[in-house]
């Protein structure tokens, strides 16, 4: 365990164009499969790398104004896939980035058309609102989040790695650097050192937490887009390590396990519910902080995720308020991973991964479907803050404050509960998840 914490968020969108599916690759691509070979009358130019300080006047920063209607749907999504995710896998730990798988959708849904599109508004929670609305939203939120708390390194960067003779739609090229600010690059794919190149853009970007993403290139792919984003905090009032002892923690089950337990005291934002207990701990200076659920000995977790949803969220989110209390927290560590074709066939989107209704002619002249949508994720929470990291990959193929007096709180966290960790200025969910088993 590093002797400061950092947390990163990664998303990859990987869209290769007249490829094959690359095999036997840890880091799965987007593979878009072709019979057509494209002219190259709009091949992708490698201009120079776009800045990554997307603004530094955080004055400026003020003045932008969310659309409500996005960050609503923003959180709707966020909630219904991880109910979707929580159905699939019972019992459980569970950790998702939903602004990660999120971002890469919407890219994605720049490049589709017709019912295509309009299953991945569904999927989103987008019905209604037009795709430029979407894009200036994810710009926005792009800005407020990279510039939101000078005490907290959050770095957001995207990319497109082209195959040198690729011909995409000019309009989604267009798109994905003006509103996503991507670096455009063509490559050989044909030399080994693309693998590398793309690679080495990505460790750069995520301080090394993820050093490779792409094993190999087919000698079809065509074309990668990528997005990265980096989160480094600690928190604002760190758990004393000599408090930290083993504590015992029950499981679902009941059987009872001994497992490392952090403890502090101080004034946290809380919230006592009839069913279950949350606090707010937050990091930096309080803008990012990490909300836990644990519900009470008369409820379980079951219960308490029957009422997770964004409606109650943004109830909820209102209720707490600042009181003095203790807290015992488990360590943690978890890795994820979960293919999302299912839990978004669910959500509306079969028709994107069907092959002959798919309908992505605004990302290129090649007929193209989603094959899958993988999701890779890690935290790591201890006593100097959390560590986290989110990996989403779309593949795609072609046809063929109370009183003084009140006494204090105690809440102890020893047994399942869920954990979200947010930007209370946005209302942006980065991450969210639920423990069954620290151990």
């Amino acid at each position: 365990m590093q002797a400061y914490n950092r947390a990163t968020i990664i998303s990859l969108l990987a869209i290769v164009l007249m490829g094959c599916t690359i095999a036997d690759t840890p880091n799965p691509q987007i593979s878009l499969i072709s019979t057509v070979s494209p002219s190259p009358t709009n091949t992708a130019i490698a201009p120079k790398p776009i800045s990554r300080n997307l603004t530094n006047n955080r004055t400026n920063n003020l003045k932008v104004k969310l659309d409500e209607r996005l960050v609503k749907a923003s959180t709707s999504f966020g909630f219904n896939l991880f109910e979707q995710i929580a159905k699939q896998n019972p019992n459980k730990n569970i950790f998702i980035s939903p602004s990660s798988v999120a971002i890469a959708l919407s890219m994605t849904y720049n490049g589709a058309s017709g019912e295509t599109q309009q299953a991945i508004a569904k999927a989103l929670d987008l019905q209604g609102i037009e795709i430029n609305d979407v894009n200036v939203f994810n710009r926005n939120i792009q800005q407020l989040l990279a510039n939101g708390d000078k005490n907290v390194e959050l770095n957001i960067a995207n990319s497109l790695w082209a195959r040198k003779d690729i011909a995409l739609e000019q309009n989604f090229l267009n798109k994905v650097k003006e509103f996503y600010q991507a670096e455009i690059t063509n490559l050989d794919f044909s030399d080994s050192n693309s693998v590398n190149t793309i690679n080495a853009w990505v460790k750069q970007q995520t301080k090394a937490k993820i050093e490779k993403i792409v094993d190999r290139i087919n000698s079809d792919s065509l074309l990668f887009l990528i997005n990265a984003v980096y989160f480094k905090g600690k928190w604002e009032a760190p758990f004393d390590q000599a408090l930290t002892k083993p504590q015992p923690f029950t499981l679902i089950d009941g059987t009872k396990i001994q497992h490392p337990a952090m403890s502090r005291s101080g004034e946290y934002r809380y919230y006592d519910a009839p069913t279950f207990q949350a606090i707010s701990l937050p990091y930096g200076s309080g803008r990012f902080s990490m909300e836990i659920f644990l519900p009470k000995p008369k409820s379980n977790l079951g219960e308490f995720q029957q009422q997770l949803n964004a409606k109650n969220w943004q109830e909820w989110s209102t209720k707490f308020i600042r009181k003095t209390g203790s807290i015992q927290l488990p360590r943690f560590k978890v890795e994820y991973e979960t293919s999302l074709k299912e839990t978004l066939q669910n959500l509306g989107m079969a028709i994107a991964f069907n092959p002959n209704k798919a309908d992505f002619r605004n990302l290129a002249t090649t007929k193209a479907y989603i094959s899958d949508v993988k999701h890779k994720t890690f935290v790591d929470v201890n006593e100097e803050g959390t560590e986290a990291a989110a990996v989403t990959s779309v593949e795609m193929r072609v046809t063929s404050a109370r009183p003084s007096e009140e006494p204090p709180f105690q809440m102890i966290v020893d047994r399942p509960f869920f954990f979200a960790i947010s930007d209370r200025q946005t209302g942006t969910i980065l991450f969210m998840g639920i423990i069954q088993n620290p151990s």
